[in-house]
């Protein structure tokens, strides 16, 4: 008699990213035999059945795994909670089992662009230097498929364009997310059958949280209006969607280093490199291009990710096509972006004299 459906189906899951990421050539990135593979686990139902089927089909397939809890702060006992899942982690034979403490910002600090995104930069830090200390090639991480349907739900609020609503991707840099394809239910009904207790994270009802507002409250009303299937749907359009951002990503990054030889868009000026981008090439690439250029070159030169909003980009585009003697563009953490001479400069200014973005 063979497992669970529900732990099969997650056990299949992770045998297939595993599989993924194992090929025969191994090309660079690829984990090849022996390699360590840790799962980030908080000890909710959908981790905590990841931190199982990683534990029970790496070894087949001729791979260490071990796991990582973030402790971020942010309740009271949020210690002993870690300690037990680091706990729960080591009963399944996972080693090693890594913990960290984050300091989550706070309003106020640079960049603040929310709990939520404070709170994700936070763990993602820790992820990577857990994955450096240790030595992982790869870090599975436990979003599924309700998980992608919040974020395109989220991203079309927001209104964010293909890549916000193209959600999460099933495998990027050292990230796997093999239950992109799996509903939380099924991840619940594993642990069940394994006979492993999910902690229930209390700001998972707490409804200050947008995400969990759109959980408890937007996604049903849409499943009750619209009929079943809604949650699939949203992440069948991720998934088509990702596949033409990537396109339009890699279009513009060769559209950027032929505008800027030497400069990549994802790196600071290089040295030979000309100052700033020029104008005239900016303005004769397509907008979906152009809307790609100019925020690689923002975050590039010092503004954070998280807190670089539509406006912003709007504001940059404008330098270029609607240019009519305005000089200068100011971004979140004190970068301004200023049209001189044909060019586009981003520089860091203090805080005294940013004017609020044009003169």
């Amino acid at each position: 008699m063979g497992p669970h459906p529900a732990v099969a189906a997650v056990r299949l899951a992770v045998r297939r990213s595993l599989a993924w990421r194992a090929g025969d050539d191994q090309a660079a990135g690829e984990l090849k035999a022996d390699d360590l593979v840790l799962v980030a686990c908080s000890g909710g139902a959908d981790s905590l059945a990841l931190a199982a089927a990683l534990a029970f089909e790496a070894p087949r397939a001729g791979l260490r795994s071990g796991g990582i809890v973030v402790d971020h702060g942010l309740q009271a006992g949020s210690a002993d909670v870690a300690g037990a899942v680091a706990a729960t982690m080591t009963l399944l034979e996972l080693d090693p089992v890594l913990s960290a403490k984050v300091t989550v910002a706070a309003p106020g600090a640079g960049g603040y662009a929310g709990p939520e995104a404070a709170a994700r930069a936070a763990r993602y830090e820790a992820l990577d230097e857990g994955a450096v200390a240790s030595g992982a090639a790869a870090i599975l991480l436990g979003h599924t498929l309700d998980d992608q349907a919040e974020t395109v739900l989220l991203g079309l609020a927001r209104g964010s364009g293909a890549r916000s609503l193209a959600g999460m991707a099933g495998r990027g840099d050292r990230y796997l997310r093999p239950l992109l394809g799996l509903r939380r239910a099924q991840t619940r009904a594993a642990c069940a059958a394994l006979g492993l207790e999910p902690w229930d994270d209390p700001q998972n009802d707490d409804l200050a949280f947008r995400r969990v507002r759109v959980r408890r409250e937007v996604l049903p009303l849409l499943e009750t209006t619209l009929g079943p299937g809604v949650a699939e749907a949203l992440a069948r359009s991720a998934r088509l969607l990702r596949a033409d951002a990537d396109l339009l990503d890699e279009l513009a990054a060769a559209a950027a280093a032929r505008l800027r030889p030497g400069a990549p868009p994802d790196q600071a000026a290089a040295p030979e490199a000309a100052p700033g981008w020029p104008v005239a090439g900016l303005a004769a690439e397509p907008a979906a291009i152009r809307r790609r250029i100019l925020p690689n070159a923002a975050l590039a030169a010092g503004c954070p990710a998280g807190a670089l909003s539509e406006r912003h980009v709007a504001g940059l585009d404008e330098l270029v096509t609607d240019w009519h003697g305005q000089r200068w563009t100011d971004l979140p953490d004190g970068i301004r972006c200023e049209r001189r001479y044909g060019r586009l400069l981003f520089t860091a200014v203090a805080r005294s004299e940013e004017m609020g973005g044009r003169e």
